[in-house]
């Protein structure tokens, strides 16, 4: 055995190791955490949160921020939604079985409470930039509220290591879907794709964010008729479905077509992991891009986060398991083709080669707006750690990952990409814990407006911008 295959098995099994155990204990006991410390206030004002951001989407604002907050959604969106919705979801069903589905939903249920608490900090604490443009994020309020310069600047490196390999895994997995579906060869798809972000990134924020509120509503929306497409002419099997998932999410699943069975553990593991990566909720990106948002209150923008989960995992992912579930195909599909699942399932209505296509063509899309976010994202911790310029070179390295990873080069750096992860989750949890009385006491104040507008004028006027930071 070489010394990379050594070092990539043990990347491997300690990245596996992190992530089945200790990573999943503390984002779930987190999440539990502050669902009860803010006294469970995703579910009790989930009405509300529905009304100020779906329901205010049209409204104009003039608050202080660099893009409206639908904008801050739909860009940290793009870097949620996509393959890890569409196949991902398929690959846990696969290894876990449908229980795995159901252990997805719970997670993602005590992941709003996170998600709310990490961009209303990052909203706090945000500031602006030399050339004009809010920023913030984990760094900003480790640094500003709790003195942990060290923890800030470790999140920042971390997150901007991490994205060389998040890119070159995301530009893969869409030339490989591609050259599958079309017989593009992946030079190609790699050159178009760096091409086509390349366009998008170097307009900025600003840029980023008005390709994603055009494209990602209408990708999403598109692929939901789709799957709901498929789902509706197999509503028949729908009861039985639902049985299956909450019978085999706390008993084991005997193998059946190509399904090779799976126990509560594999249930448990594939579920819980799904649910995590599917909407990276604790993972501290989404306050990157919602701190630049124009808003009133730091917990109004925070809203955004929990509305965030619910499409990302309980509708996106849910009709992603659902489909391949009516269909049977997730019997028919050997586990090692998983991820070929879900456009097996649409072929099942459109045709084995207009399926394959629909999902080829859509990962294409979600892919370009995903690797454009996560660009950005290295972007604003490479200007942080050292300073705007350096931030503008480390555009050309991103660009140059995408097409390396496109054509499959240097895949032992890939290895590293989980291990990131997890450095940069628990660099920012663990603060988040910590300020959990400031985050209880900003809610508390949102609240506290909400109930002290009697006259019945919308609580979107009860704020000032003074009241922000």
């Amino acid at each position: 055995m070489d010394l990379f295959t050594w070092l990539e098995t043990w990347v491997g099994h300690i990245s596996n190791f992190l992530w089945t155990y200790i990573l999943a204990a503390l984002l779930i006991s987190a999440g539990i955490f502050l669902t009860i410390r803010l006294r469970f206030f995703q579910f009790r004002f989930f009405g509300h949160v529905l009304n100020q951001t779906i329901g205010q989407i049209f409204k104009k604002r003039k608050h202080e921020g660099t893009i409206t907050p639908f904008q801050a959604f739909t860009s940290a969106l793009a870097s949620t939604a996509g393959a890890t919705n569409i196949v991902g979801v398929p690959v846990a069903i696969a290894l876990g079985g449908p229980g795995a589905l159901f252990w997805m939903w719970l997670v993602a249920l005590i992941g709003m409470a996170t998600k709310y608490s990490e961009i209303m900090l990052g909203v706090k604490y945000r500031e602006k930039s030399k050339n004009g443009t809010w920023v913030g994020g984990p760094q900003y309020y480790i640094k500003k509220a709790l003195g942990w310069d060290k923890v800030a600047a470790a999140f920042a490196f971390f997150l901007m290591i991490e994205a060389i390999p998040s890119l070159m895994v995301q530009s893969n997995s869409i030339t490989t879907q591609v050259e599958g579906a079309f017989g593009w060869p992946t030079e190609i798809t790699g050159i178009i794709m760096c091409v086509l972000v390349a366009l998008v990134v170097f307009g900025g924020i600003k840029r980023i964010a008005k390709v994603t509120d055009k494209l990602v509503p209408f990708m999403v929306l598109t692929y939901l008729t789709g799957a709901l497409v498929v789902i509706f002419i197999n509503v028949d099997a729908l009861p039985n479905v639902f049985g299956l998932i909450f019978s085999s999410a706390f008993t084991p699943i005997s193998a059946t077509g190509g399904f090779a069975g799976a126990g509560l553990a594999q249930a448990l593991r594939w579920g819980i992991a799904r649910g995590l990566y599917s909407n990276e909720a604790g993972l501290g990106t989404a306050p990157i891009t919602h701190a630049a948002a124009q808003t009133d209150h730091p917990a109004r923008q925070g809203l955004w986060g929990i509305f965030s989960v619910f499409v990302d995992t309980i509708v996106i992912c849910t009709v992603s398991g659902l489909a391949v579930l009516v269909t049977g195909t997730w019997t028919e599909v050997e586990p090692s083709n998983a991820s070929n699942m879900i456009g097996t399932a649409f072929g099942t209505v459109m045709g084995d080669s207009v399926g394959g296509s629909f999902i080829a063509i859509f990962l294409l899309f979600f892919v370009i707006t995903t690797v454009g976010v996560l660009i950005f994202f290295g972007e604003k911790q490479a200007e942080y750690l050292f300073g705007l310029k350096f931030s503008k070179w480390m555009r050309f390295i991103y660009i140059g990952a995408i097409y390396v990873g496109a054509i499959g080069g240097l895949q032992f750096v890939w290895q590293f990409l989980d291990l990131l992860l997890a450095f940069v989750l628990v660099c920012n949890v663990i603060p988040l814990l910590f300020l959990h009385k400031e985050i209880r006491a900003m809610t508390d104040d949102y609240i506290e407006r909400i109930y002290r507008n009697k006259e019945g004028k919308s609580s979107i006027e009860l704020f000032s911008d003074q009241d922000v930071g």
